[in-house]
């Protein structure tokens, strides 16, 4: 599943190729289960209706999900699911197979949605129908945000929590879109152990965790975010992330640590593989 950083990705690609862009035509292809991917929506026309001779004025993020917003008043919101990926290409580029959208525009060829795994929805309504959605706003803290929580009011939700802090940084409710890679990694640069309850952090392990949040979750986009596997994270031009190389501890069991040169422990919590280092992290 794309975490934030991968996210944030898009929304800067999108930002930079479609924003300005007037929607000539969309295609919700049959024989590709697509109605499942617009499930919001009762006929295909109308998904089509609200897109098609609509600029695209604006591009947001809200959590996971992606905000087209129109110059009709309404919004296109995409949520990737597990393996979902837009991607934009030429109109004259091969239509690979789990294509289930197609919007072309009138200059700049066209934006597609792709879902092997069909877990991915997408769906167009009023802008503010959409804004006071409270299913899409549905977690505390986004550190990508343009102005992030300050680090006090974090120490003050931490600390009427009593869990382990990696069940609190993967828990979308809380943090949203960190996941196990981006979880192990933000709490090796802090310093801290994953089964650490969140209420007996001391305020310097508090900052210290504050700020390997901000800068774990900047460093992932500027490499523009982690690729693993065959249905890994693919850009809007469908290039790979490079932050896999920079990873800490995440899938490096036995290699030395970068720090302190003893070897990265891997072990069962919660049912989840979590990695780390004994010696740097207490």
């Amino acid at each position: 599943m794309p975490a934030l950083p991968e996210l944030e990705v898009l929304r800067r690609d999108l930002e930079k190729e479609v924003v300005g862009r007037r929607i000539k035509e969309v295609e919700v292809r049959p024989g590709s289960n697509a109605m499942k991917v617009i499930a919001r929506h009762g006929r295909r026309k109308e998904f089509q209706g609200f897109l098609e001779g609509a600029k695209v004025d604006r591009i947001d993020r809200v959590g996971r999900y992606i905000m087209l917003e129109l110059d009709n008043d309404h919004i296109m919101v995409v949520d990737l699911g597990v393996t979902g990926q837009l991607v934009k290409t030429s109109a004259s580029g091969e239509v690979v197979p789990h294509t289930h959208i197609v919007i072309g525009f009138t200059i700049g060829g066209q934006l597609r949605f792709i879902d092997p795994k069909m877990k991915g929805r997408v769906f167009v309504g009023p802008k503010d129908e959409v804004e006071s959605d409270p299913s899409i706003k549905d977690f505390a803290v986004d550190p990508l945000d343009n102005r992030p929580l300050p680090w006090h009011d974090f120490s003050a939700m931490l600390e009427q929590r009593q869990v382990a802090v990696k069940d609190l940084l993967v828990d979308d409710s809380f943090i949203v879109g960190l996941g196990d890679i981006y979880s192990d990694e933000v709490l090796f640069t802090a310093g801290l152990r994953h089964d650490r309850k969140s209420d007996e952090l001391s305020s310097q392990d508090v900052r210290r965790l504050y700020r390997a949040l901000l800068e774990t979750m900047q460093e992932a986009v500027k490499a523009r975010g982690t690729s693993f596997g065959v249905e890994s994270f693919k850009d809007l031009q469908g290039n790979a992330g490079g932050f896999q190389e920079e990873l800490k501890v995440y899938e490096r069991e036995g290699e030395p640590c970068r720090r302190c040169r003893q070897p990265i422990m891997k072990e069962k919590f919660n049912g989840n593989d979590t990695y780390f280092c004994q010696q740097c992290q207490s």
